[in-house]
């Protein structure tokens, strides 16, 4: 019975410490710097989100909110002791960094102490590089380029005019439209884009691919859902839908002239709306390729559990 008491005991404290650790006390550091036209930001938070708006001001506003899990203004300002922040500039640069210092020993709960979302506003003209490792990133219309990688959170990108790299270990992947070249990459969520205009390679391991409107060269793969995507016009090169788990589902501008080679291992192909000159296979089975329209760029299209279905429209 003693030995009993005991670990009740400890589990009663071990309950209160918890308790007592999550509560939130939040700090806020601001800091602002004038730029000239071409700033890079650069972010980087252990935990945290980080947020990018563009303003009409040639200013950088970094602000840093501070969530700390402690059970006192005092234990609080001790916590922040093991916090580097660093919110400078250099140059025509702006960093905002936070790291916390770990010590030694075990940790219980969730860890780091203090986790930092950056909150920055800058001129449309920046290009940003962005990483977190456990929160969202998103980032407004910005005409600079966008490099942004979370290992545990989404990624929600507004109108970007310059070339994109945003990857994801555990979230979903959205673009309004991309200009330049486009690479968006998920371990564990959709992607969705509503324009590209650049050439784009997508991949997700276990989610779906949309793009509303594809203007240039596609490369898109998914292990685990369906592939969507409408070509806005004529194929400018050769492009390749992939999944091993759905449906590929493309639309062409009618008339667009390109070689079609698809073939799925579950399902059949419908390409009823082409005029194609069927080289193999044949409508309504599992493989059919051949010259639409005369020919021009190779679209490949393969799934190994689903449909394949090619449809026209109106350019």
């Amino acid at each position: 019975m003693p030995c009993l008491t005991r670990y009740i005991a400890t589990g009663c404290l071990f309950a209160a410490l918890t308790a007592a650790a999550s509560a939130k006390i939040e700090r806020v550091v601001e800091k602002s710097f004038q730029v000239q036209p071409g700033v890079h930001l650069t972010v980087s938070t252990s935990g945290g989100e980080i947020r990018v708006s563009p303003s009409p001001e040639s200013v950088v506003k970094v602000t840093a909110k501070e969530h700390i899990r402690a059970s006192s203004e005092a234990d609080a300002d001790a916590l922040l002791q093991k916090l580097d922040l660093v919110i400078e500039q250099r140059g025509n640069d702006v960093v905002a960094t936070a790291s916390y210092r770990e010590g030694s020993g075990f940790h219980f709960g969730s860890w780091p102490p203090v986790q930092v979302d950056f909150i920055v506003t800058v001129p449309s003209r920046t290009s940003v590089e962005l990483k977190t490792s456990g929160g969202d990133v998103v980032v407004g219309d910005l005409d600079g380029a966008v490099h942004a990688h979370t290992s545990g959170g989404e990624i929600e990108l507004g109108k970007i005019g310059a070339d994109i790299d945003a990857s994801t270990s555990g979230g979903s992947v959205r673009l309004k439209e991309g200009r330049g070249a486009v690479k968006l990459t998920t371990s564990g969520g959709n992607i969705s884009a509503e324009h590209i205009a650049g050439p784009a390679e997508l991949r997700t391991s276990g989610g779906d691919i949309r793009i509303d409107a594809v203007e240039s060269t596609l490369s898109a793969h998914t292990s685990g859902g369906n592939v969507r995507a409408v070509f806005a016009g004529p194929l400018k090169g050769d492009c390749t839908l992939s999944t091993s788990g759905g449906d590929v589902k493309t639309t062409v501008a009618e008339g667009a002239g390109f070689r079609l080679d698809a073939e799925t291992s579950g399902g059949d192909v419908d390409a009823s709306g082409l005029t194609i000159s069927i080289e193999h296979g044949g409508l309504g089975k599992s493989r059919l390729s051949g010259s639409v329209n005369g020919g021009g760029p190779l679209l490949k299209l393969r799934t190994s559990g689903g449909d394949i279905v090619v449809a026209s429209r109106k350019a």
